[in-house]
């Protein structure tokens, strides 16, 4: 069972890295991907604790996005802040997961993933376009 850290290899990183990035060039919302090895409890709790442990809660339109995935505990989560929640609701966040899971299960992590970061950038971009004035608030780098 691959551990968190190892769970993507290097060039899958990559892809997620980039899918990150041009998922972020439509809209001024922010996408992270959380990974991590355990999760005791139920995977929404924790990724709401993870999103404010990342200070996702803090950029200015309260359009952030996490996808939380524990390895061997194999629980995923998708969470939005109130901005986006409020746009999109519980019911696509789980699609999101659900879709994440079929593939998952097909073993096709990491493309299933990149299109996954590529769906919410898609609807960020619909609720929050990006400006001109934009920057970006929050690395695009995978925390464990």
């Amino acid at each position: 069972m691959p551990t968190a850290r190892n769970f993507f290899d290097q060039r899958e990183q990559q892809l997620l890295i980039d899918a990150i990035v041009q998922a972020e060039l439509k809209t001024s919302g922010e996408i992270r991907l959380h990974i991590e090895n355990l999760c005791i409890g139920n995977e929404l709790k924790r990724a709401q604790k993870v999103f404010t442990n990342l200070k996702m809660h803090e950029t200015k339109e309260r359009n952030g996005v996490l996808i939380y995935i524990a390895t061997f505990s194999r629980k995923i989560a998708v969470i939005g802040d109130e901005g986006i929640h409020q746009k999109l609701g519980n019911e696509f966040w789980q699609k999101v997961v659900d879709e994440l899971i079929k593939k998952f299960k097909e073993n096709k992590k990491a493309e299933a993933l990149a299109e996954c970061i590529i769906t919410c950038g898609e609807q960020l971009g619909k609720f929050f376009p990006r400006s001109n004035e934009d920057k970006d608030e929050l690395t695009n780098t995978i925390s464990y």
